[in-house]
């Protein structure tokens, strides 16, 4: 095994069995249209895995974390938190990109740091320790490098929710009353329209933006009411 690797099980604090299975997490498949008779595969089907693994922790995790939420709730706070850019986020603080084996190409193409490659990775990771350690190492690998924190905020902060959602659980609580969307533009061909919406709370208006559609309008609009009205 890469002597780096040994790195990796001191950051997270487990020793592997088979040093092998840890090493194949980090194999990229562009790394073996270069070196074709390289031992081990690529980390595809580790990514597969993990991703299942991820899932069930999660839904285990909300599920005796936030018993008062909704199963609505709980599929959007999934999404949130299993979405690519928060993979890769907890990757790079493990600096798993360090470690990939990647081909020249895509190496000086970046590949590094590119985030569906690094959330790749950390699922493959979780594939690793689920095959070597069982669920409970990966379960608890999970909460500490991913839910830690990030999940709370998530959900203290109805991150999960949509802008509109969010802005109408704010408007109903300070306003007590729903706020309305109302089209003021729309320019450019039939197909590639482009819309203005204006949102508006008790016939005064909190702003005001454009889409590619009339509902990416009104998630856009949703969302500049809410910083205004969350500051």
């Amino acid at each position: 095994m890469d002597n780096k690797l040994s790195v990796l099980e001191d950051t997270i604090g487990i020793p592997f069995k088979d040093k092998q299975l840890l090493q194949n997490v980090f194999v990229h498949r562009s790394y073996l249209n270069e070196h074709r008779t390289f031992e081990l595969p690529s980390n595809e089907k580790f990514e597969f895995l993990g991703d299942s693994v991820l899932s069930l922790a999660t839904s285990i995790y909300l599920y005796h974390n936030y018993p008062h939420l909704g199963e609505g709730d709980y599929t959007d706070i999934k999404a949130s938190i299993v979405r690519t850019e928060s993979l890769a986020d907890a990757a790079q603080t493990l600096n798993l990109g360090d470690y990939l084996l990647l081909s020249h190409g895509e190496e000086k193409g970046g590949g590094r740091t590119k985030i569906n490659i690094l959330a790749d990775a950390f699922e493959a990771l979780i594939a690793a320790i689920f095959i070597d350690q069982g669920f409970e190492k990966a379960f608890a690998f999970i909460e500490k490098n991913l839910f830690k924190d990030k999940l709370d905020h998530i959900v203290k902060n109805k991150l999960y929710l949509s802008p509109k959602s969010h802005l109408q659980e704010i408007t109903q609580a300070q306003f007590k009353n729903l706020p309305t969307y109302e089209i003021v533009e729309s320019t450019g061909p039939e197909h590639k329209k482009s819309f203005t919406v204006a949102v508006f709370v008790n016939n005064n208006k909190l702003a005001e933006a454009t889409g590619k559609s009339k509902k990416q309008a009104e998630e856009n609009a949703a969302q500049i009411a809410l910083e205004k009205l969350l500051k």
